[in-house]
């Protein structure tokens, strides 16, 4: 399908305003972390529930999404998926108000390398040599923070490992990203309340300590949820994969400067040589990702 170069330049700022959104959600979980962790993802869930039902309606998918959900198989998907997926929303909320921004951002460098890890374990991918050195570069890099941190970096782990494996599982679900995320929250809805009224017998939960302006930013998570995916999915449709790919690294980019420089975490000559070797693989990578779709 050709697409005109208004529309490719229209796509490209849709995918930098999804990135730049996703990449700025730190500072809105920072101006957030006198409250709970665990609350704030209910808060997100439920709020996000509510947004993407308005949205699936709107746009005329529910039938299709309720459709679909008759199979128990894609039902089973969604639920793990679901699971991995508020892993992965609570370590990162848990990381930014618990001062670790940096680490969010290292899990976020190794997650593309994990998943091209699982690529070639369980898909069976044939693996070229780059790839090997790549896998070799990572192993290198978190031997380094491990020993930098005094302990394995196993928020960036958990942050990397679920994101990965959710994204496998997103490959075995036939539904948009949109149907697929509004299934996984409404999946996690139960829970997510449950959390929200375990929080009003706490002093320091949000409906019992939240100012008028965190009430605001708190009942607004589920648009900063939803905004970036819509903004994404319009970017994908007149984008190539190839040029999104690449401005992924926005988002760990952004947390890593707003750690170092923002919130001044510490980052020293031993860290940012860990770091380093991350850089390296994904430059690697993309490079070689680059040179076989030409090839191909």
């Amino acid at each position: 399908m050709l697409v005109s170069k208004s529309s490719q330049r229209l796509g490209v700022a849709y995918g930098l305003g999804a990135y730049i959104t996703w990449g700025l959600l730190t500072i809105y979980w920072k101006f957030l972390k006198q409250f709970n962790a665990f609350e704030l993802i209910g808060w997100r869930i439920t709020t996000s529930s509510i947004i993407l039902l308005a949205v699936i309606i709107y746009t005329k998918k529910l039938r299709n999404l309720l459709t679909s959900l008759r199979d128990s198989k894609l039902r089973l998907r969604i639920v793990l998926a679901s699971v991995l997926l508020s892993i992965n929303w609570t370590t990162y909320v848990w990381a930014v108000v618990h001062e670790n921004v940096i680490e969010t951002a290292l899990g976020y460098f190794i997650s593309p390398l994990l998943t091209m890890i699982i690529g070639f374990i369980v898909l069976r991918e044939p693996m070229r040599s780059a790839h090997r050195l790549v896998i070799a570069l990572a192993a290198i890099a978190v031997a380094i923070l491990t020993y930098a941190y005094g302990r394995p970096p196993y928020l960036a782990l958990i942050i990397a490992i679920s994101w990965s494996i959710y994204g496998y599982l997103k490959k075995q679900v036939p539904l948009s990203s949109l149907e697929s995320l509004t299934s996984e929250v409404f999946a996690l809805l139960i829970p997510a309340i449950g959390i929200l009224v375990w929080g009003f017998n706490r002093a320091d939960s949000v409906p019992n300590n939240a100012s008028t302006i965190q009430w605001v930013f708190v009942l607004f998570t589920g648009l900063m949820t939803a905004v970036p995916l819509l903004l994404f999915g319009a970017a994908s449709r007149r984008v190539r994969l190839s040029l999104l790919g690449p401005l992924q690294y926005l988002v760990p980019t952004f947390n890593f400067f707003l750690g170092w420089l923002a919130y001044n975490e510490k980052l020293d000559a031993t860290r940012l040589v860990g770091f380093a070797f991350v850089w390296l693989g994904l430059i690697i990578l993309v490079a070689d990702s680059l040179r076989a779709s030409k090839n191909n």
